[in-house]
C-alpha cells in the first residue's frame, strides 16, 4: 500500500497529524472559510476598491445624519456600547466565566479560555497598526475614538467573546433551552455592538463586518484547537489502559444510580 504522507516508511509527525485534525473539525474548516472571508474584506479596503469605499461612506453619512436627527437614540447608543458591549465588559464577563471554570476545577479550561482572549487583543492591536486606517472625520461628532480603525475592536471582542461563551456552555453540559437563549444573546450583542459603532461615527461598516468575522475565526479555531487536542488526549489515555479492564474488554462500565461524569484538571 502506497504512502500517502510523503516517500516509503515516511510517517507524518505529530504536529502535522494534530494540523490534520483541526483542519478535520468542522470548527476547523469554518474558522478557515470566516479568516478568508475577514482578509477579503481588509484586502478590498487597503487596496482601495471604490465601490466598497463608497459603500462605506453612504452608509457613514446616512446613519451619521440619523444620529443628529434622533439624540435620544444617539444617548441609547452611547450607552450601549461604552457599557454593555464595551470590550472591557466582554472581558470581564469572559473572566467571570474563568473562575468559574478554575472553581470547578477545569484549570486547564480556563487557561485556554484566559489565552483566547489575550491572543483575541494581541491580534487586533497588531491588525490595527498593521492597517493603520483613519476613522470617519465629521463637522458635528456625537461620539469619539482613538487609534485605527480597522478592525473594529468592539465588534471583534464581542465576537469572540460570545462564540468563547456559547461553546464553553456547550462544552459543560448547561441546559439547550439556556443554550440557546444565550445563542440568541450572542447574535444581539455582535450586531449591536456593530450598529453602534457605525451610527456613532467612529467606524466604517467594513471596520465592523471584518472585526465580527475575525473574532469569530479567533475563537472557533481555538475551539477546534481544543477538541482536537481533548481527542487525541483521549485516544493516548484509552490506548493505555490494561487490557484486562472492563472497557478493553468492550463491556460497559456499572454506575450507581444518581451519577454523574465530574471534570478535572484533566479536562483541556
Amino acid at each position: 500500500m502506497t504512502d500517502t504522507y510523503g516517500p516509503p516508511g515516511e510517517q507524518p509527525g505529530p504536529s502535522e497529524k494534530t494540523m490534520a485534525a483541526w483542519i478535520a473539525e468542522p470548527a476547523g474548516k469554518a474558522a478557515l472559510l470566516l479568516t478568508a472571508a475577514a482578509a477579503l474584506v481588509i484586502a478590498l479596503v487597503v487596496v482601495g476598491v471604490q465601490p466598497v469605499l463608497r459603500m462605506d461612506q453612504a452608509v457613514a453619512e446616512h446613519l451619521h445624519a440619523a444620529a443628529l436627527e434622533y439624540p435620544g437614540l444617539t444617548h441609547a447608543s452611547r450607552i450601549l456600547t461604552d457599557w454593555i458591549v464595551d470590550p472591557w465588559t466582554m472581558r470581564l464577563l469572559l473572566a467571570g466565566t474563568v473562575v468559574w471554570l478554575w472553581h470547578r476545577r477545569q484549570r486547564l479550561l480556563a487557561v485556554w479560555a484566559a489565552c483566547t482572549s489575550a491572543a483575541e487583543w494581541a491580534i487586533r492591536g497588531v491588525l490595527r497598526w498593521t492597517i493603520g486606517r483613519e476613522r470617519p472625520e465629521w463637522e458635528r461628532p456625537v461620539d469619539s475614538a482613538e487609534f485605527a480603525a480597522m478592525p473594529s475592536g468592539h465588534a471583534m471582542t464581542a465576537a469572540a467573546t460570545c462564540v468563547l461563551l456559547l461553546w464553553l456552555a456547550h462544552w459543560n453540559g448547561l441546559p439547550t433551552g439556556l443554550v440557546r437563549t444565550a445563542a440568541a444573546a450572542a447574535v444581539l450583542t455582535v450586531a449591536t455592538a456593530c450598529f453602534t459603532r457605525v451610527f456613532l461615527g467612529v467606524h466604517w461598516l467594513t471596520d465592523t463586518l471584518a472585526g465580527a468575522l475575525l473574532g469569530t475565526a479567533l475563537a472557533t479555531a481555538a475551539t477546534a484547537w481544543h477538541t482536537t487536542l481533548y481527542r487525541s488526549r483521549a485516544r493516548a489515555t484509552a490506548g493505555a489502559k490494561p487490557v484486562g479492564t472492563a472497557r478493553a474488554q468492550g463491556l460497559p462500565r456499572q454506575h450507581p444510580p444518581g451519577y454523574r461524569e465530574t471534570t478535572s484538571d484533566t479536562d483541556i
